[in-house]
């Protein structure tokens, strides 16, 4: 890429998120070694896969097209923008004052607010986006703050986790109309994308995929400042089961209370070390509620710390540059990315099989991919993980293949503007298709290089069990996957007697090697239970459960 120019050295027309997004990569480098991009005729050759870079602008294109008629069809005439506490915000209005020129009407036309109202809504010709392509209208200042306040963006970055190359990167929906890069500028609630965080950690406390959890209320003690608070994470649907999962089931449903007791087990303080061992550079808060995503990331983050999973433990920091020559081609830099080994090969192949569960465990949140067939011929497999932050403000999908690694958020950048519900604004429904439709049109490309097939085998012996059946389930209670950080008013209208976090131990499921691992099929349609059926499902476990504690009592 020859930054003067916007002209990218491997053939395609270049991007513009892409050309600010070398620009600031070389920054230092330039500042280093006394160069000038823009003046001193360099040639930039990026890591940037042209047929991919196309595919995954197409796919975004596409989806965010059609999320942003849905969008308007949810909230039609209505203001979209609402906090946390289900209050409606005057965004346009704060949107205003926080603009410099506010400030310098104020001070020309003191106690005048008509007049200041006057220059904010007087109409003047301009240029606005829209998915049919630029439009020519008269806007006031307000007309345009009201109309961007309302427009879903996102961002989309792949990466090789091997080699560390950059494949794709996508800032947004137009780099003429919005500068800010979605990619790693911009960091928004990770949602449930981070909550393998927290079963990583549970792994390296010497778990396994199979020790199990019980689906049921959850109240938390911590301390905030010398006080005294507590938490009460939700499902997705207040609602829980009070069934026991294993831990691979649990991370695959995005269930919150069990998310919560793992947390609570293994210690906050350890999953924001581990996420910033993987990758995560961004302050995390070390909190309960960490694991479900109540921190801001960016994308660019997420993906690099994903990539370690699939790199066999291996942390490999992203580049963006392979190389820089002169105008005879003279090489004058390689690039070469930094890598560092931050867990074990053993548990980085587990994870991998965790991430997996999405497609294979009952009621995994990543089989809407199943819509896409395409993707899972010659016996493909596909990881990957939802995300939804509270209110459907941010949603995430980070998807895995054995060659790449993907992320997407989608969301508005005022985030008090979002959808209304689940089945319109979570992850599984906004950001998934745009991966879907990315890896759909890389596979039908053999001229990618990039081909079907199954994650690659553990190449160390695997000493924990993982392969484990999952059991009938009650209903669904966590298909959506919001993230419930400040919820405290939770009483259920019955408690069961339930069972306290179990350990699989090899004499209870033989060694996983002898057992073979499910081939990724799509799972048979399952009926959920009628209530009489839940009630007696739940009397059977309660009566399990004494009959357990009774035999461990010695009978008395």
């Amino acid at each position: 890429i020859k930054l003067k120019e916007g002209k990218m050295e491997d053939g395609s027309d270049g991007d513009s998120y892409l050309r600010a997004a070398v620009s600031k990569y070389l920054e230092k480098w330039c500042t280093d070694n006394g160069y000038d991009l823009n003046e001193d005729g360099l040639k930039i050759y990026t890591t940037i896969d042209s047929k991919l870079q196309k595919y995954a602008e197409e796919a975004v294109a596409e989806q965010m097209k059609t999320l942003q008629r849905r969008f308007y069809s949810v909230w039609g005439n209505e203001d979209p923008w609402y906090d946390s506490e289900k209050k409606k915000v005057d965004y346009p209005d704060r949107a205003m004052k926080n603009l410099p020129i506010y400030a310098l009407l104020e001070k020309k036309f003191p106690n005048q607010p008509d007049s200041v109202a006057a220059y904010f809504n007087k109409k003047k010709r301009m240029q606005i986006f829209t998915y049919k392509g630029d439009r020519d209208t008269l806007f006031s200042t307000l007309d345009s703050i009201r109309y961007y306040g309302k427009i879903l963006n996102t961002g989309m970055m792949t990466m090789e986790p091997a080699s560390g190359k950059i494949k794709v990167w996508v800032g947004g929906i137009d780099h003429k109309f919005f500068k800010y890069d979605h990619v790693n500028q911009a960091k928004r609630q990770a949602g449930s994308t981070f909550k393998p965080f927290a079963y990583l950690t549970a792994l390296e406390q010497g778990m396994s995929p199979c020790d199990k959890f019980t689906d049921k209320p959850v109240k938390i003690e911590y301390k905030d400042k010398g006080e005294t608070k507590y938490w009460e994470p939700k499902n997705a649907d207040y609602s829980v089961t009070y069934q026991e999962m294993s831990l691979r089931w649990a991370m695959a449903r995005s269930v919150n209370t069990i998310t919560a007791q793992v947390t609570e087990k293994v210690g906050w303080d350890n999953v924001v070390k581990y996420a910033h061992a993987c990758g995560i550079d961004s302050h995390l808060q070390s909190v309960p509620s960490v694991s479900l995503g109540s921190n801001d990331v960016t994308v660019y983050e997420m993906v690099k710390a994903y990539a370690t999973f699939m790199n066999k433990g291996i942390k490999t920091d992203p580049i963006l540059v392979e190389k820089i020559t002169d105008l005879d081609n003279n090489i004058i830099e390689e690039f070469k990315p930094k890598t560092k080994r931050v867990l074990s090969e053993e548990i980085a192949w587990l994870m991998t099989y965790m991430f997996r569960g999405g497609m294979e465990e009952p009621r995994g949140t990543s089989q809407a991919l199943w819509e896409w067939p395409n993707l899972f011929k010659k016996n493909n497999q596909i990881g990957g993980k939802t995300g939804t932050s509270s209110d459907y403000v941010d949603a995430w999908y980070m998807g895995l293949t054995k060659d790449l690694v993907t992320g997407v958020w989608v969301g508005c950048d005022e985030r008090t503007a979002h959808f209304k519900n689940g089945e319109q604004g979570e992850g599984s429904r906004t950001a998934l298709p745009i991966f879907a439709k990315f890896m759909d049109k890389v596979y039908m490309d053999p001229s990618t290089g990039y081909t079907y097939g199954p994650f690659p085998k553990a190449t160390v012996e695997i000493t924990r069990t993982y392969n484990c059946p999952s059991p009938q389930y009650v209903r669904d209670t966590s298909s959506n996957d919001s993230v419930e950080v400040d919820s405290t008013d939770f009483n259920p209208t019955e408690t069961p007697e339930v069972a306290e976090p179990t350990t699989t131990t090899e004499q209870e499921v033989k060694k996983d090697e002898k057992k073979p691992e499910p081939v990724q099929n799509q799972p048979a349609t399952t009926v959920p239970l009628t209530k009489k059926e839940e009630r007696e499902l739940r009397r059977k476990q309660r009566q399990e459960e004494r009959d357990k504690k009774k035999n461990e009592n010695g009978g008395n």
